[in-house]
């Protein structure tokens, strides 16, 4: 039974329903990140604990590090769903170098693993990327790619996919696709097919993008693995497949690390249902063509040579497959070659990138530099050329059929200009990532379109980075644990500076921000290269800023006692910004309001321009790059400003024990917090004076900003903190003990007498930070 349905070619639904194309299998596609609808009861299980994994953000004390890019799976596979791709802010960066005699070797320099370069680093390791000497001749970027459906890849015999392979251009089509090879093995994952085993291709990533180690699977657990003919031990798949396939299934044995944590760091559990999850996704649900315009975009597809590459149907144990992809590596032309070379993989080749689900995924290309499925298309070259051409020749109308009918392949329904799922209801007044009680219908529906501005994606086709940026939208760092919130430690902001012989700080010429990311093709950015002091700044929530802005001014300066004339230790200070306004946003309150902390966010964070607005002295107005300025138009930064004025404060969490939590409130006063940390201002709950303080020790060195000096950083608000770990300004507390424990210089009293404290005293001061 079992092998003639492996055998067998189950007819499509309705197999004349999806054109010339033909039929597809039965029993695969689903919405994109569900189960394949064949998976049993018990896949079922493993799938959703495997989704969880992915989904985990992992600590150092999990073995984060010591060097990474990412603190959960799902941080690059995320759109529209666990599983898919990622927007532009998180594209990571491959590098190596070119021998003399013309050999790629991926660079292996510190801070550097198969040519992965890392942008963070946990420890006490200085955190920054590496600089980069004169030899490094290639850098390039990598935009994350969905997994959707590549359990059903992986079961495809080496056949099936050598049988389109014509590498000396036989036929004369001007189409010479051939495999690429991994251990003697046909390749089918990645931008350059350079894997064939889904384990491989989960543990490289782990090790290379989180630094957290594993063991290679045991054969007892592939034979129990869901669907994967590079480990044939899989019960009745073994009697299929050639027994060679077994070698493909061991990647370079046991991964390990130099940190502290025992390797490896993910349990074989973990690792076995993290495998199973991406073998268990579904394929993407390719629609029938419905109208008369999908039908002649279809034709239009084949006509001018799309379908020669984009293989419409695999022929895969189960039926055929509407991959639209051979899966083999192809010629794409000078301008998008990247000169990174993996297996028999040159720079300027890549594999063909299956089109199911391509509505829901973008930005497209290897980089991410298409916005658009147009802009992707006319940026094909070498043996894309003809294709690529005959899509410029197309009508207007021909061109939209072309791209309605790409429509169909998969994702069409659930994409999103940002994250946010289509069709799902906003969080209400008093929930997490909710909007301020007692709003206007006016107001809500500022709220509304603020949120969805929030959200939003932006691309380098309109002036994201110019040259550099952190993110792609304001979601892209605030997002934990809903939108307008925190950010994960791989959202740190990273800073540096440079330090003179007499101790003064001076300013980098590129700023003191060190960025993430960059527009320009073939660079990266490094760190200036006499910069000395080096800074991580945890991405903080928004949430209740509007109730901090209206404050009065006469409220935080009553607050303030920068002489420390009542002799209690705490010197607190106003912190001025320019023309002589109080700073209540940011780690050093370098920001006086909501507009001027959108138009700084835009700028510094976004690489997007402004227009000019009398009195506004944040942000930037004018760059270099080919997108005319202003590059955010003012009705979308006002529509920002609207979003985070009426978005609430976090809601207060009903302890398990009142009593418990009652008296922790007590220790909290009583051992010093509530002198910075303010109960509240105002009526505003935000436990915080929102003044500047020093809190790093006497002989540590930092970033200067605004008024603030190196040692000195505002209050942070802590409502919210149950829920928007890690904390401190660089986020090097998972815990909030530890975060009490990080605290120096005027907080230094507080921290002796927290460590001062019973066992039992700390569970209920522990207990009452808890509820905020």
């Amino acid at each position: 039974m079992i092998l003639l349905m492996l055998l067998g070619c189950p007819p499509a639904e309705d197999p004349a329903a999806y054109g010339s194309h033909g039929a597809i299998a039965a029993d695969v596609r689903a919405p994109l990140g569900d189960v394949v609808p064949f998976a049993d009861e018990e896949q079922v299980e493993v799938f959703e604990r495997g989704k969880n994994v992915a989904m985990r953000t992992f600590a150092l004390s999990d073995g984060l590090g010591p060097g990474f890019n990412l603190t959960a799976c799902s941080n690059c596979h995320e759109r529209p769903t666990v599983g898919g791709a990622a927007g532009l802010y998180r594209n990571f960066y491959l590098t190596g170098k070119i021998t003399e005699d013309g050999a790629f070797l991926p660079a292996e320099s510190a801070g550097t693993s198969g040519g992965v370069i890392r942008l963070y680093y946990s420890g006490t390791e200085e955190p920054a990327r590496p600089t980069y000497d004169e030899e490094t001749d290639v850098i390039a970027q990598r935009n994350p790619i969905p997994f959707f459906g590549v359990g059903l890849l992986a079961e495809l015999e080496e056949a099936e996919i050598l049988k389109c392979a014509d590498p000396d251009d036989r036929n004369g089509d001007g189409i010479s696709g051939r495999p690429n090879y991994d251990r003697g093995f046909v390749g089918r994952f990645g931008m350059k097919s350079q894997t064939v085993s889904i384990e491989g291709f989960i543990r490289g990533p782990l090790r290379n993008h989180l630094g957290i180690t594993s063991d290679p699977l045991s054969n007892e657990q592939r034979a129990l693995l869901p669907v994967d003919s590079s480990t044939p031990q899989v019960g009745w798949l073994f009697q299929i497949f050639p027994a060679a396939w077994a070698q493909a299934a061991a990647p370079d044995g046991p991964l390990t690390d130099t940190d502290a944590i025992p390797d490896p760091e993910l349990s074989s559990s973990d690792l076995f249902d993290l495998v199973s999850f991406s073998m268990l996704t579904a394929a993407p649900p390719v629609e029938p063509l419905r109208t008369e315009g999908e039908r002649a975009g279809q034709a239009h597809f084949d006509e001018i040579g799309c379908a020669d590459c984009h293989l419409p149907r695999i022929n895969g144990p189960r039926g055929p497959l509407p991959v639209y992809s051979d899966l083999l590596l192809h010629d794409m032309g000078a301008t998008l070659a990247d000169g990174i070379q993996q297996g028999e993989a040159e720079g300027n080749e890549f594999r063909t990138q299956p089109l199911w689900g391509v509505s829901a995924v973008g930005p497209y290309l290897h980089d991410g530099r298409a916005a658009t499925l147009s802009a992707a298309i006319l940026l094909h070259g070498g043996e894309a050329q003809e294709a690529r051409d005959g899509f410029a020749a197309l009508s207007t109308t021909e061109q939209e059929d072309l791209l309605s009918f790409l429509g169909t392949l998969g994702g069409r329904s659930q994409y999103s200009p940002g994250l946010q799922p289509p069709g799902v209801p906003l969080p209400a007044a008093g929930e997490w990532g909710g909007p301020l009680p007692g709003l206007s219908a006016l107001e809500l529906s500022s709220f509304e379109n603020g949120f969805a501005a929030f959200d939003r994606d932006h691309s380098l086709a309109e002036g994201v980075g110019a040259p550099r940026f952190n993110g792609d939208s304001c979601r892209a760092c605030h997002f934990q644990p809903v939108f307008g919130g925190a950010g994960p430690r791989d959202m740190n902001v990273m800073r540096h500076g440079l330090l003179s012989s007499a101790g003064d700080f001076i300013i980098p010429l590129v700023g003191t921000i060190l960025h993430r990311e960059t527009a320009l093709a073939g660079s990266a950015n490094v760190p200036q290269l006499e910069a000395s002091i080096f800074e991580a700044r945890q991405t903080p929530h928004l949430f209740g800023l509007g109730l901090i802005e209206a404050i009065p001014e006469a409220a935080l300066v009553a607050q303030a006692d920068p002489e420390d004339s009542d002799g209690d230790g705490i010197s607190g200070r106003l912190s001025r910004v320019d023309g002589d306004r109080i700073g209540r946003f940011g780690w050093k309150a370098q920001v006086p309001d909501i507009a001027e902390f959108v138009r700084d966010a835009v700028g510094a964070e976004l690489g997007m321009t402004l227009e000019d607005e009398p009195g506004r002295v944040f942000g930037r107005r004018y760059d270099d790059d080919a997108v005319p300025d202003p590059e955010m138009s003012s009705g979308e930064a006002d529509a920002l400003v609207d979003y985070l004025r009426l978005l609430g404060p976090p809601p207060r969490t009903t302890p398990e024990d009142a009593a418990q939590a009652a008296a922790g409130e007590g220790h909290f006063t009583q051992i010093g917090c509530a002198k910075c940390h303010s109960p509240s201002l105002e009526g505003v709950p935000l436990y915080s004076d929102l003044l500047l303080h020093q809190l790093l020790p006497a002989e540590a060195v930092g970033i200067e900003e605004a008024s603030a000096d190196m040692w000195e950083f505002r209050t942070a608000p802590l409502w919210g903190l149950a829920k928007t770990a890690p904390y401190l300004h660089d986020g090097r507390g998972d815990t909030v003990e530890q975060a009490i424990a990080g605290h120096a210089g005027e907080a230094g009293q507080s921290v002796e007498n927290w460590m001062a404290l019973s066992e039992e005293e700390r569970a209920e001061l522990l207990a009452f930070l808890g509820t905020l």
